[in-house]
């Protein structure tokens, strides 16, 4: 997998395997009971999560999301999803909204206070903060893409067992 050379946060695969759908969900259950100590795995209809235990898990640590998808030629098709932790994702999402909605509303008050002619500079400062802090985000996104790329590759050799 080549993660640190795209631009995407949360990055995903496909991928063609011969197994069943049912083979593969019966040998992620063998597994989820061979791995519990290091890693946790859920099963839920045609959807196998992979996390890393609360005992081994960092802030950054990844999950690995995949969905099986029957093709007519009785061979699965797998789409697979490594995101960080829920709680993290929606706290990051929640402060690009804020930084988000902050920026719109200093260009209103800029564009209010520049179309009565009432200095306007402040507001472009905050604006400018703000642009910085979304970039400032997406760097620290990276550094924790970057940090937590030894476990998605572990998670990655955890679903190729129950894929092989």
């Amino acid at each position: 997998m080549e993660s640190e050379n795209s631009i995407v946060l949360r990055p995903r695969f496909h991928k063609s395997v011969s197994k069943s759908i049912d083979k593969i969900l019966e040998d992620a259950a063998v597994l989820k009971a061979e791995v519990k100590d290091d890693y946790r795995i859920k099963i839920s209809d045609h959807h196998i999560f992979f996390f890393i235990t609360l005992a081994k898990r960092k802030y950054y640590s990844p999950h690995l999301h995949i969905e099986l998808l029957k093709n007519e030629d009785n061979t699965t098709h797998v789409k697979g999803l490594y995101g960080p932790d829920q709680t993290v994702w929606t706290f990051f999402m929640f402060l690009h909204f804020i930084i988000a909605g902050v920026f719109l509303i200093f260009g209103m008050i800029a564009y209010s206070n520049w179309s009565i002619k009432q200095p306007f500079l402040f507001d472009f400062v905050i604006m400018a903060i703000m642009v910085v802090l979304w970039f400032a985000l997406y760097i620290q996104a990276r550094i924790n893409r970057k940090k937590c790329l030894p476990q998605m590759e572990n998670l990655e050799q955890l679903m190729n067992k129950v894929l092989r």
